[in-house]
Protein backbone atom coordinates (compact mmCIF):
# COMPACT_ATOMS: atom_id res chain seq x y z
CA UNK A 1 0.00 0.00 0.00
CA UNK A 2 1.50 3.34 -1.05
CA UNK A 3 0.81 6.97 0.77
CA UNK A 4 -0.77 9.32 -1.42
CA UNK A 5 -1.98 12.81 -0.69
CA UNK A 6 -5.17 11.88 -0.57
CA UNK A 7 -4.59 10.08 2.92
CA UNK A 8 -2.29 12.83 4.20
CA UNK A 9 -4.76 15.73 3.83
CA UNK A 10 -7.12 13.11 5.36
CA UNK A 11 -4.82 12.54 8.51
CA UNK A 12 -4.96 16.13 8.57
CA UNK A 13 -8.56 16.13 9.09
CA UNK A 14 -9.07 13.56 11.63
CA UNK A 15 -6.43 14.89 13.85
CA UNK A 16 -8.01 18.13 14.88
CA UNK A 17 -8.65 18.42 17.96
CA UNK A 18 -6.14 15.34 18.88
CA UNK A 19 -2.74 16.27 17.81
CA UNK A 20 -1.90 20.26 18.31
CA UNK A 21 -1.16 22.21 15.46
CA UNK A 22 2.50 23.29 16.71
CA UNK A 23 4.25 26.61 15.40
CA UNK A 24 6.57 27.29 13.36
CA UNK A 25 8.79 30.56 14.74
CA UNK A 26 11.71 31.79 13.13
CA UNK A 27 15.06 31.26 14.84
CA UNK A 28 17.07 34.15 14.95
CA UNK A 29 20.12 32.88 16.78
CA UNK A 30 20.81 30.25 13.53
CA UNK A 31 19.52 33.55 10.96
CA UNK A 32 21.75 35.95 9.37
CA UNK A 33 21.91 37.35 5.77
CA UNK A 34 21.82 34.46 3.34
CA UNK A 35 19.59 32.37 5.61
CA UNK A 36 16.42 32.04 7.85
CA UNK A 37 15.86 29.32 10.39
CA UNK A 38 12.27 28.56 11.28
CA UNK A 39 11.91 25.61 13.89
CA UNK A 40 8.79 23.28 13.85
CA UNK A 41 7.75 23.03 17.22
CA UNK A 42 6.96 19.74 17.74
CA UNK A 43 8.41 19.04 20.85
CA UNK A 44 5.23 20.91 22.45
CA UNK A 45 3.15 18.36 20.52
CA UNK A 46 0.81 16.24 23.07
CA UNK A 47 3.25 13.41 24.48
CA UNK A 48 6.52 16.22 23.40
CA UNK A 49 6.51 14.30 19.95
CA UNK A 50 5.65 13.82 16.73
CA UNK A 51 4.22 10.51 17.21
CA UNK A 52 0.88 11.06 18.52
CA UNK A 53 -0.03 11.50 14.93
CA UNK A 54 0.91 8.68 13.34
CA UNK A 55 0.02 6.35 15.92
CA UNK A 56 -3.57 7.82 16.26
CA UNK A 57 -4.40 7.88 12.13
CA UNK A 58 -2.88 3.68 12.41
CA UNK A 59 -5.32 2.93 15.26
CA UNK A 60 -8.36 5.27 13.90
CA UNK A 61 -7.66 3.15 10.54
CA UNK A 62 -8.27 -0.56 12.67
CA UNK A 63 -11.52 -2.48 12.22
CA UNK A 64 -13.80 -2.67 15.83
CA UNK A 65 -12.35 -6.53 15.65
CA UNK A 66 -9.23 -5.21 15.16
CA UNK A 67 -9.40 -2.97 18.29
CA UNK A 68 -11.19 -5.51 20.73
CA UNK A 69 -8.00 -7.43 20.55
CA UNK A 70 -5.86 -4.29 21.82
CA UNK A 71 -2.50 -2.85 20.11
CA UNK A 72 1.27 -3.61 20.23
CA UNK A 73 4.11 -1.87 19.68
CA UNK A 74 7.47 -1.29 19.83
CA UNK A 75 9.42 2.14 21.13
CA UNK A 76 12.69 4.50 22.15
CA UNK A 77 9.76 6.36 23.67
CA UNK A 78 8.06 8.91 22.13
CA UNK A 79 6.02 6.49 19.56
CA UNK A 80 5.49 4.84 23.09
CA UNK A 81 3.58 7.69 24.28
CA UNK A 82 2.12 8.20 20.96
CA UNK A 83 0.07 4.84 20.74
CA UNK A 84 -0.74 4.79 24.42
CA UNK A 85 -2.45 8.19 24.43
CA UNK A 86 -4.09 7.25 21.17
CA UNK A 87 -5.02 3.70 22.79
CA UNK A 88 -6.36 5.32 25.60
CA UNK A 89 -8.84 7.95 23.49
CA UNK A 90 -10.07 4.67 21.85
CA UNK A 91 -10.49 2.81 25.03
CA UNK A 92 -8.40 0.00 24.23
CA UNK A 93 -5.17 -1.68 25.77
CA UNK A 94 -1.79 -1.15 24.69
CA UNK A 95 1.56 -3.39 24.99
CA UNK A 96 4.70 -1.31 24.50
CA UNK A 97 7.85 -3.04 24.62
CA UNK A 98 10.87 -0.63 25.10
CA UNK A 99 14.97 -1.08 25.36
CA UNK A 100 15.43 -1.80 28.74
CA UNK A 101 17.77 1.63 28.34
CA UNK A 102 15.24 3.77 27.40
CA UNK A 103 14.87 7.20 29.46
CA UNK A 104 12.92 6.71 32.41
CA UNK A 105 10.91 9.76 32.12
CA UNK A 106 9.55 7.93 28.96
CA UNK A 107 8.77 4.66 30.17
CA UNK A 108 7.36 6.24 33.46
CA UNK A 109 5.24 8.29 31.04
CA UNK A 110 4.26 5.82 28.79
CA UNK A 111 2.85 3.69 31.82
CA UNK A 112 1.24 6.50 33.25
CA UNK A 113 -0.98 7.28 29.74
CA UNK A 114 -2.41 3.71 31.01
CA UNK A 115 -0.50 1.46 28.52
CA UNK A 116 1.54 -1.92 29.94
CA UNK A 117 5.19 -1.50 29.32
CA UNK A 118 7.51 -4.74 28.82
CA UNK A 119 11.72 -3.72 28.65
CA UNK A 120 13.54 -5.98 26.89
CA UNK A 121 17.11 -5.58 24.73
CA UNK A 122 19.47 -2.45 24.11
CA UNK A 123 18.23 -0.73 20.97
CA UNK A 124 14.81 -0.15 19.56
CA UNK A 125 15.72 -3.45 17.29
CA UNK A 126 15.64 -5.29 19.60
CA UNK A 127 12.45 -4.25 21.46
CA UNK A 128 11.02 -4.49 18.13
CA UNK A 129 11.41 -8.42 17.73
CA UNK A 130 10.01 -8.94 21.27
CA UNK A 131 7.22 -6.90 20.50
CA UNK A 132 6.94 -9.51 17.38
CA UNK A 133 7.16 -12.66 19.37
CA UNK A 134 4.23 -10.99 21.64
CA UNK A 135 1.77 -9.68 19.11
CA UNK A 136 2.00 -14.09 17.62
CA UNK A 137 0.74 -14.87 20.93
CA UNK A 138 -1.67 -12.07 21.78
CA UNK A 139 -2.92 -11.56 18.70
CA UNK A 140 -2.74 -7.55 19.02
CA UNK A 141 -2.40 -5.33 16.47
CA UNK A 142 1.30 -4.50 15.93
CA UNK A 143 1.50 -0.38 15.14
CA UNK A 144 4.71 -0.22 13.55
CA UNK A 145 6.45 2.99 14.39
CA UNK A 146 7.36 3.70 10.83
CA UNK A 147 7.47 1.32 8.33
CA UNK A 148 3.31 1.62 8.28
CA UNK A 149 0.96 4.13 5.10
CA UNK A 150 -1.05 5.02 8.28
CA UNK A 151 1.59 6.30 10.63
CA UNK A 152 3.25 7.81 7.44
CA UNK A 153 0.42 9.54 6.90
CA UNK A 154 -0.06 11.09 10.02
CA UNK A 155 3.38 12.09 10.23
CA UNK A 156 3.20 13.93 6.68
CA UNK A 157 0.46 16.21 8.08
CA UNK A 158 3.79 18.16 9.64
CA UNK A 159 4.51 18.57 6.27
CA UNK A 160 1.15 20.21 5.33
CA UNK A 161 1.67 22.34 8.09
CA UNK A 162 5.11 23.57 7.62
CA UNK A 163 3.55 24.64 3.66
CA UNK A 164 0.59 26.32 5.36
CA UNK A 165 2.97 28.49 7.68
CA UNK A 166 5.80 29.28 5.01
CA UNK A 167 4.59 29.47 1.43
CA UNK A 168 7.95 30.32 0.17
CA UNK A 169 9.98 27.32 2.46
CA UNK A 170 13.05 26.64 0.44
CA UNK A 171 14.69 23.87 2.63
CA UNK A 172 12.94 21.39 5.11
CA UNK A 173 15.20 19.34 7.40
CA UNK A 174 13.76 16.71 9.19
CA UNK A 175 15.49 13.88 11.23
CA UNK A 176 15.65 10.31 10.27
CA UNK A 177 15.49 6.89 12.59
CA UNK A 178 13.49 4.69 10.86
CA UNK A 179 12.24 7.43 8.34
CA UNK A 180 8.56 7.60 9.18
CA UNK A 181 8.40 11.55 9.79
CA UNK A 182 11.34 11.84 6.77
CA UNK A 183 8.75 9.49 4.53
CA UNK A 184 5.58 11.32 5.26
CA UNK A 185 6.91 14.97 5.37
CA UNK A 186 9.40 14.33 2.11
CA UNK A 187 5.91 13.09 0.65
CA UNK A 188 3.21 15.94 1.18
CA UNK A 189 5.63 18.69 0.41
CA UNK A 190 6.98 17.02 -2.66
CA UNK A 191 3.64 16.16 -4.13
CA UNK A 192 2.46 19.73 -3.64
CA UNK A 193 5.28 21.56 -4.26
CA UNK A 194 8.76 19.54 -6.00
CA UNK A 195 11.26 22.18 -5.47
CA UNK A 196 10.96 22.59 -1.79
CA UNK A 197 14.52 20.49 -1.16
CA UNK A 198 14.29 17.88 1.71
CA UNK A 199 16.99 17.04 3.82
CA UNK A 200 17.12 14.18 6.32
CA UNK A 201 19.40 14.14 9.27
CA UNK A 202 20.97 11.24 10.76
CA UNK A 203 22.60 10.05 13.81
CA UNK A 204 26.09 9.56 12.54
CA UNK A 205 26.56 6.27 15.29
CA UNK A 206 23.25 5.13 13.96
CA UNK A 207 22.91 6.18 10.07
CA UNK A 208 20.69 3.12 8.58
CA UNK A 209 19.13 5.31 5.99
CA UNK A 210 22.04 6.99 4.57
CA UNK A 211 24.24 3.30 4.40
CA UNK A 212 20.91 1.94 2.60
CA UNK A 213 20.08 5.02 -0.20
CA UNK A 214 24.24 4.74 -1.06
CA UNK A 215 23.92 0.92 -1.37
CA UNK A 216 20.78 1.43 -3.25
CA UNK A 217 18.88 -0.80 -0.78
CA UNK A 218 17.97 -1.85 2.84
CA UNK A 219 20.57 -2.33 4.42
CA UNK A 220 20.92 -3.57 8.66
CA UNK A 221 23.83 -2.18 10.61
CA UNK A 222 25.12 -3.98 13.00
CA UNK A 223 25.00 -1.58 15.82
CA UNK A 224 23.28 1.98 16.52
CA UNK A 225 24.83 4.26 19.04
CA UNK A 226 23.92 7.65 19.87
CA UNK A 227 22.69 9.97 22.57
CA UNK A 228 19.40 10.48 20.26
CA UNK A 229 17.61 7.32 21.20
CA UNK A 230 14.38 8.80 19.25
CA UNK A 231 16.94 7.61 15.72
CA UNK A 232 18.77 5.17 17.01
CA UNK A 233 17.48 2.56 14.68
CA UNK A 234 19.44 -0.11 12.95
CA UNK A 235 17.40 -0.72 10.06
CA UNK A 236 15.18 1.06 8.07
CA UNK A 237 11.81 0.20 6.43
CA UNK A 238 11.46 -0.91 3.16
CA UNK A 239 8.34 1.47 2.17
CA UNK A 240 9.77 4.14 4.06
CA UNK A 241 13.48 3.72 2.35
CA UNK A 242 11.35 3.54 -1.32
CA UNK A 243 9.76 7.00 -0.54
CA UNK A 244 13.31 8.40 1.04
CA UNK A 245 14.81 7.35 -2.12
CA UNK A 246 11.94 9.24 -4.22
CA UNK A 247 11.51 12.03 -2.10
CA UNK A 248 14.25 12.80 -0.22
CA UNK A 249 17.14 14.95 -1.89
CA UNK A 250 20.11 14.39 0.71
CA UNK A 251 20.85 12.61 3.70
CA UNK A 252 23.66 14.13 6.14
CA UNK A 253 25.06 12.75 9.52
CA UNK A 254 25.70 14.72 12.65
CA UNK A 255 27.84 12.64 15.41
CA UNK A 256 26.95 13.16 19.45
CA UNK A 257 29.08 16.04 20.19
CA UNK A 258 27.41 18.62 17.15
CA UNK A 259 24.03 16.74 19.15
CA UNK A 260 24.68 18.10 22.02
CA UNK A 261 25.96 21.18 21.02
CA UNK A 262 22.56 21.87 19.48
CA UNK A 263 20.87 20.73 22.71
CA UNK A 264 22.52 23.31 24.59
CA UNK A 265 22.39 26.21 21.79
CA UNK A 266 18.76 25.78 21.51
CA UNK A 267 17.88 25.38 25.37
CA UNK A 268 20.21 28.74 26.18
CA UNK A 269 19.21 30.67 22.89
CA UNK A 270 16.10 29.42 21.79
CA UNK A 271 14.67 28.63 25.51
CA UNK A 272 13.41 25.52 24.02
CA UNK A 273 14.18 21.46 25.60
CA UNK A 274 14.67 19.04 22.36
CA UNK A 275 15.66 15.68 22.74
CA UNK A 276 18.68 13.88 20.87
CA UNK A 277 16.66 12.97 17.95
CA UNK A 278 14.66 16.75 18.23
CA UNK A 279 18.04 18.52 18.12
CA UNK A 280 19.58 16.97 15.52
CA UNK A 281 18.66 19.00 12.63
CA UNK A 282 19.57 22.00 14.11
CA UNK A 283 23.21 20.03 14.85
CA UNK A 284 22.66 19.86 10.68
CA UNK A 285 22.26 23.85 10.26
CA UNK A 286 25.06 25.03 12.61
CA UNK A 287 27.16 22.63 11.28
CA UNK A 288 26.17 23.85 7.64
CA UNK A 289 25.93 19.78 6.54
CA UNK A 290 24.04 21.11 3.55
CA UNK A 291 23.56 24.41 1.72
CA UNK A 292 21.33 26.72 4.25
CA UNK A 293 20.74 29.30 1.81
CA UNK A 294 17.24 30.94 1.95
CA UNK A 295 14.03 29.63 4.31
CA UNK A 296 15.13 26.39 6.05
CA UNK A 297 12.61 25.02 8.22
CA UNK A 298 13.70 22.52 10.55
CA UNK A 299 11.59 19.82 12.45
CA UNK A 300 12.32 19.80 16.33
CA UNK A 301 11.04 16.03 16.59
CA UNK A 302 10.73 15.60 20.22
CA UNK A 303 11.51 17.11 23.50
CA UNK A 304 11.43 14.19 26.12
CA UNK A 305 14.94 14.03 27.62
CA UNK A 306 15.91 13.44 31.11
CA UNK A 307 17.16 15.67 33.01
CA UNK A 308 19.94 13.29 33.87
CA UNK A 309 21.36 13.63 30.15
CA UNK A 310 20.38 17.46 30.45
CA UNK A 311 22.74 17.49 33.32
CA UNK A 312 25.44 15.54 31.57
CA UNK A 313 25.14 17.65 27.91
CA UNK A 314 24.95 21.03 30.13
CA UNK A 315 28.55 20.01 31.50
CA UNK A 316 30.25 19.06 28.80
CA UNK A 317 28.96 21.58 26.48
CA UNK A 318 30.11 24.11 29.16
CA UNK A 319 33.50 22.15 29.29
CA UNK A 320 34.20 22.25 25.27
CA UNK A 321 33.08 25.80 24.91
CA UNK A 322 35.43 27.07 27.49
CA UNK A 323 32.89 28.56 29.99
CA UNK A 324 34.18 26.19 31.94
CA UNK A 325 37.56 24.79 32.79
CA UNK A 326 39.13 22.30 35.33
CA UNK A 327 42.65 22.85 36.11
CA UNK A 328 45.23 20.91 38.06
CA UNK A 329 48.02 23.07 39.23
CA UNK A 330 51.39 22.03 40.88
CA UNK A 331 52.36 24.36 43.99
CA UNK A 332 54.36 24.34 46.49
CA UNK A 333 52.76 23.25 49.86
CA UNK A 334 53.30 26.23 51.88
CA UNK A 335 51.15 29.20 53.08
CA UNK A 336 49.83 32.06 51.08
CA UNK A 337 49.98 29.62 47.75
CA UNK A 338 46.09 29.02 47.43
CA UNK A 339 45.54 32.32 48.07
CA UNK A 340 47.80 33.82 45.57
CA UNK A 341 46.32 31.16 43.21
CA UNK A 342 42.56 32.37 43.98
CA UNK A 343 44.12 36.24 43.56
CA UNK A 344 45.09 35.53 40.12
CA UNK A 345 41.85 33.96 38.87
CA UNK A 346 39.38 36.38 40.74
CA UNK A 347 41.71 39.42 39.25
CA UNK A 348 41.50 37.66 35.65
CA UNK A 349 37.67 37.82 36.09
CA UNK A 350 37.28 34.54 36.15
CA UNK A 351 34.47 32.85 39.13
CA UNK A 352 36.27 29.71 41.20
CA UNK A 353 33.48 27.05 41.48
CA UNK A 354 35.06 24.04 43.33
CA UNK A 355 38.54 23.35 44.84
CA UNK A 356 40.52 20.59 46.09
CA UNK A 357 44.24 20.34 47.69
CA UNK A 358 45.59 17.32 47.50
CA UNK A 359 49.36 16.68 49.30
CA UNK A 360 49.30 13.06 49.80
CA UNK A 361 49.49 12.19 45.61
CA UNK A 362 52.79 9.12 46.18
CA UNK A 363 54.04 11.10 43.27
CA UNK A 364 54.50 14.11 44.31
CA UNK A 365 57.45 15.78 46.03
CA UNK A 366 57.37 15.94 49.41
CA UNK A 367 57.89 19.64 49.83
CA UNK A 368 54.36 20.08 46.48
CA UNK A 369 50.44 19.59 46.38
CA UNK A 370 48.34 19.32 43.67
CA UNK A 371 45.11 21.76 43.33
CA UNK A 372 42.22 21.21 41.21
CA UNK A 373 40.15 23.82 40.50
CA UNK A 374 37.15 24.18 38.50
CA UNK A 375 36.61 27.50 38.06
CA UNK A 376 34.12 29.42 35.55
CA UNK A 377 34.90 31.30 32.77
CA UNK A 378 33.91 33.46 29.37
CA UNK A 379 35.08 31.27 26.77
CA UNK A 380 38.27 29.73 25.70
CA UNK A 381 40.38 32.43 25.05
CA UNK A 382 39.36 33.79 28.55
CA UNK A 383 40.72 30.63 29.89
CA UNK A 384 44.15 30.85 28.30
CA UNK A 385 44.43 34.06 29.85
CA UNK A 386 43.96 32.68 33.06
CA UNK A 387 46.26 30.18 32.81
CA UNK A 388 49.21 32.20 31.31
CA UNK A 389 48.77 34.29 34.41
CA UNK A 390 49.01 31.58 36.66
CA UNK A 391 51.86 29.79 34.85
CA UNK A 392 53.78 33.79 34.76
CA UNK A 393 53.48 33.51 38.41
CA UNK A 394 55.52 30.43 38.25
CA UNK A 395 52.93 27.66 39.19
CA UNK A 396 52.64 24.67 36.20
CA UNK A 397 49.13 23.86 35.20
CA UNK A 398 47.90 20.96 33.66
Amino acid sequence: MSVTLGMILEARERLKGVAQRTGLVQFKALSDGHTQVYLKTEDLQNTGSFKVRGAYIKIASLSEEERACGVIASSAGNHAQGVALAAKAFGIPATIVMPAGAPLSKVMATRELGAKVVLHGVVYDDAYAMACTLQKETGATFIHPFNDPMVIAGQGTIGLEIMDDLPDVDTIVVPIGGGGLASGVAAAVKMLHPNVRIVGVQAAGAAGMKASLEAGHVVALTSAKTIADGIAVKQPGELTFEMCQKYVDEVVTVDDDEIAQAILFLMERGKMVAEGAGASAVAAIMGRKFDTTGKVAAVISGGNIDVTMISRIIEKGLLRAGRVSKLRILMKDQPGQLEMVSHIIGAGGANVMAVHHDRTDVDLDIRDAILEITMETQDREHAQRIIAALREAGFTVF
